[in-house]
């Protein structure tokens, strides 16, 4: 007889209940996180970097089924300064975005977790997450649908609006198409997962092999390299302390070659904290990350096309990365002003690969006497919070962060001094992100 991932991970985790029902007694607290933000109608948390929601729908104290719909406005403020200098055009005051909620609250039962997001200034609309969820048991959840990947700091390794360099290749906050679990006692988290696939996209859509209008980036098809994800087992597991915890996170996947019928892997790693002394937090993690990915003439690619919010860019096939997040809640009382979150999100990014002659997923070569050039991206602001309006204020540097330069999405794989643009700058851009959720 076959026995199927889902159908083993199934019985592990009936078993493991079964074994220890009256031996563990479950913290509610973080079996639960999002209890709070249900409790509130999708009131956000200010410990919550994008002020997403991505809790369970099924919290302690709710007995009858319920119906929450919620969602978000959001306006970007921003001024650049990048390679060409400032003028009258770089500065701009956007729609950002807009978002509808959707929990419906089924204790004993199947319950629904849904988000769908609108961005004007991209011209694109998509899917956030949108999953069934079932209690197994009081320590063990199922989710089933377009669910987040259990990897690194969850729900997100940084503070500000813009995530760690993390987000920006596709290991932080993302999310796929599959089935995951959870496990939580007293001192400890395991999540296993299985995802066949990337999320749905919305436009420009490429039905069948996945376009970049997404949330959360994901390989995608390039000029000459037609990839797409494929099969990806996570296993996550964090010792749970008083004060935070302290974990490590396993992915394995495939990158499936349409042109050519071929799987091949990718692998990620990584160790992860986040700890809470008073009213500091510090998120450290060290990741890597390996692709084995190979064009439609079957040679090995130094480069992928990754995509989110309808935009690609490519992203280097191997690298190691290390962040640093540093926050400081303080409470005030200053007119419908709360409280106010002071942070700091370091990250810094070193490929592996480049060197000598290599071919790129636009289809060409390149010739370099050492590897992609490394990605730094700092970012320093603070959270006003004040009822249902957050508003990011963000000072966002970078060197060889694709969005932060003229040359858009030059900088996690080859560098400007890699492809002839120019010295790789130190670019800046001033960034107001304001929110009203409900």
């Amino acid at each position: 007889m076959r026995i199927t991932l889902p159908f083993f991970l199934i019985f592990t985790f009936t078993f493991l209940d079964v074994f220890s029902a009256h031996a563990v007694t479950p913290n509610m607290s973080q079996q639960n996180p999002g209890s709070y933000l249900l409790s509130n109608t999708f009131a956000p948390s200010a410990s919550l970097s994008n002020l997403g929601y991505s809790g369970s729908a099924t919290s302690a104290g709710h007995h009858e089924p319920s119906l929450h719909v919620g969602g978000a406005v959001r306006y970007n403020l921003l001024l650049t300064n990048y390679e060409s200098g400032t003028d009258a055009t770089d500065g701009a005051f956007t729609f950002d975005t807009w978002r509808i909620n959707v929990v419906y609250d089924n204790p004993g039962g199947i319950g629904l977790n849904f988000e769908y997001r609108f961005y004007p200034t991209f011209g694109t609309h998509f899917i956030k997450q949108g999953w069934l969820e079932y209690s197994l048991s009081e320590q063990t959840e199922v989710q089933l649908g377009v669910t987040q990947v259990p990897f690194g700091n969850l729900q997100y390794n940084s503070n500000s609006w813009w995530f760690s360099l993390a987000y920006y290749v596709g290991l932080e906050d993302d999310h796929d198409m599959g089935i995951k679990f959870t496990r939580t006692t007293d001192n400890f988290q395991l999540d296993l997962a299985y995802f066949y696939q990337p999320e749905p996209e919305g436009p420009p859509a490429q039905f069948g092999t996945g376009g970049s209008g997404r949330y959360s980036y994901d390989v995608i098809h390039g000029d000459n390299a037609s990839l797409t994800e494929r099969n990806q087992f996570n296993i996550r597991g964090a010792f749970l302390m008083d004060n935070g915890e302290f974990g490590a996170s396993l992915q394995y996947g495939q990158l499936y070659n349409s042109v050519l019928d071929q799987f091949d892997g990718r692998f990620a790693a990584a160790v992860h904290g986040s700890f809470s002394f008073g009213n500091f937090t510090v998120m450290p993690q060290f990741l890597y990350y390996s692709m084995d990915a190979v064009d439609n003439d079957g040679r090995d690619l130094s480069t992928v096309f990754m995509g989110a919010y309808a935009i690609p860019y490519e992203v280097s096939t191997e690298a190691w990365m290390a962040t640093l997040g540093l926050s400081y809640s303080l409470d005030v009382d200053i007119g419908p002003v709360t409280n106010l979150t002071f942070y700091n999100d370091f990250s810094y990014m070193e490929n592996q690969v480049g060197e000598g002659s290599t071919w790129r997923a636009t289809g060409d070569d390149l010739t370099l006497a050492d590897n992609f050039e490394s990605t730094i991206q700092n970012i320093t602001g603070f959270l006003i919070s004040a009822g249902p309006v957050f508003t990011y204020v963000d000072i966002a540097q970078g060197i060889n962060q694709p969005w932060l330069t003229d040359f858009f999405g030059v900088g996690v794989g080859p560098g400007h001094e890699d492809l002839g643009l120019g010295d790789s700058e130190y670019n800046i851009r001033f960034n107001i992100n304001i929110g009203f959720y409900f």
